[in-house]
């Protein structure tokens, strides 16, 4: 017997096939993802990974993805990925190429993290991922009402549409906040605020949180974020350290190995009973 609030969304998907909104390949995609983890944040979660700066001159900006794809961050049949058009496709890097378009993107941690945690619980069915990752941004561009926050939650109800369940927020963030002290010390208040939103708007009170510790700054403050991120007092929340992971020559962004291993860190952090 099929439950009656399983089928909803199911039928609402059919409707829209219909009406020519969706198409039938997108409609199979929505019923097949299962699990499904937000990708939040900045570049670092984004993915500078293989990210190569041409430029020789100080200040300016000509880069280039190396287009290297280790065996940790290949496709899979099992991850897909919701595009910026709101559609699910097969997951491939880039993740964040339709999202965060003003930069250039490379490797980040959702492939290497998602490929783990199939290849460890592979009951875990089809894996979606919703990139939302923009670079560059602080966490009072992440404010409930703005933008950021406004696209990121659509997406992941967007995503919601088959029945998937949402199984995880996966957010790095902090290296911009480092820049004036008053940002540094309002950071823990401001992210807590940004964590009960998320899970007030999406009617998950017990959403697992991860977050990662930054490992870069691009101010003086870094200590006083990572105090503050280390500080975040709400249930279900896992922390991952980023630093000590491999920074690449901009003195900012992990490097291609360092995102694999951050990804296997936050698979291992899922994975892990509170």
């Amino acid at each position: 017997m099929v439950h009656r609030k399983t089928m909803l969304p199911y039928l609402l998907l059919l409707l829209l096939a219909n009406a020519g909104w969706v198409t039938t390949a997108d409609l199979e995609n929505y019923s097949l993802v299962k699990s499904i983890f937000i990708l939040a944040g900045q570049s670092n979660i984004s993915g500078r990974g293989g990210v190569i700066n041409h430029s020789l001159r100080p200040g300016l900006v000509n880069e280039s993805w190396d287009g290297v794809i280790p065996h940790e961050c290949e496709s899979n049949p099992s991850i897909l990925r919701l595009s910026g058009g709101l559609k699910w496709v097969e997951a491939h890097e880039p993740l964040h190429k339709d999202i965060d378009v003003n930069n250039t993107c490379g490797i980040g941690p959702g492939m290497p993290f998602a490929n783990t945690v199939l290849k460890k619980d592979p009951s875990i069915g089809v894996i979606g991922l919703v990139p939302c990752a923009v670079g560059g941004t602080s966490i009072t561009e992440w404010a409930p009402g703005g933008f950021l926050y406004k696209n990121m939650i659509k997406r992941t109800k967007a995503a919601t549409r088959g029945g998937g369940k949402i199984r995880a927020l996966l957010w790095f963030q902090g290296e911009s906040d480092t820049k004036t002290l008053e940002d540094a010390k309002m950071y823990k208040v401001r992210l807590e605020r940004f964590f009960k939103h998320v899970r007030h708007d999406l009617e998950l009170p017990n959403l697992t949180v991860i977050q990662v510790g930054i490992a870069t700054a691009l101010g003086p403050y870094m200590e006083l974020v990572r105090e503050a991120q280390r500080e975040i007092s709400i249930g279900n929340l896992k922390y991952v350290d980023a630093k000590g992971l491999q920074i690449g020559p901009d003195y900012t962004h992990l490097t291609t190995a360092a995102q694999i291993q951050l990804g296997q860190m936050l698979a291992d952090a899922f994975l892990c009973p509170n």
